[in-house]
């Protein structure tokens, strides 16, 4: 990002080729809208260029990139308020994997589709720090300065987060 901000902007070429999917990843798991999610990442993208001039160099590139994404996560849902959220795991799954498994058992699917409907249940806080530190893989001390916050607040918020979700898979289960 640094090259990029030097002035190198074909560069970002390559930083949409590493990041694209993971971002894809974090906006669907929050939105449930692959088409959306989509698009916001191209807006993530374009923010980044436009505000290149603010990235110092200094942490992780990610915590920038993912501060920036929630950004635009929330302009999208000041203009969006009344819009419904979509539930389709089976397309996300697609999506990031380049292609549909056949063989896939049932049962798996059911279980996702469950599990994706238990997170799309929770407070957008307890999703959001879940998919940071579940799906992104995100280190506790990495969420902390996306969410501008320390990393004991994030280890709680997941730990809180974890068991209104293991509650939620419950009651959906049965």
């Amino acid at each position: 990002m640094l090259r990029v901000k030097a002035g190198e902007l074909d560069r970002m070429g390559l930083l949409f080729e590493r990041h694209h999917r993971k971002l894809y990843g974090f906006l669907y798991h929050m939105l449930g809208s692959a088409a959306v999610s989509e698009d916001l990442v191209q807006n993530v993208f374009y923010r980044m260029l436009k505000y290149r001039h603010t990235y110092t160099g200094e942490g992780e590139f990610r915590a920038w990139m993912y501060h920036l994404a929630r950004n635009v996560l929330a302009d999208h849902a000041k203009k969006n308020r009344h819009a419904t959220r979509h539930t389709d795991v089976a397309a996300f799954a697609e999506r990031l994997s380049g292609g549909t498994h056949a063989d896939e058992g049932l049962q798996k699917e059911q279980e996702a589709a469950t599990l994706h409907r238990a997170l799309a249940r929770l407070s957008p806080e307890y999703r959001e720090v879940l998919v940071l530190s579940r799906f992104q893989e995100m280190k506790y001390e990495e969420i902390a300065r996306v969410l501008n916050t320390t990393e004991g607040a994030v280890k709680v918020r997941v730990h809180r987060a974890m068991n209104e979700l293991k509650t939620t898979y419950l009651r959906i289960e049965n």
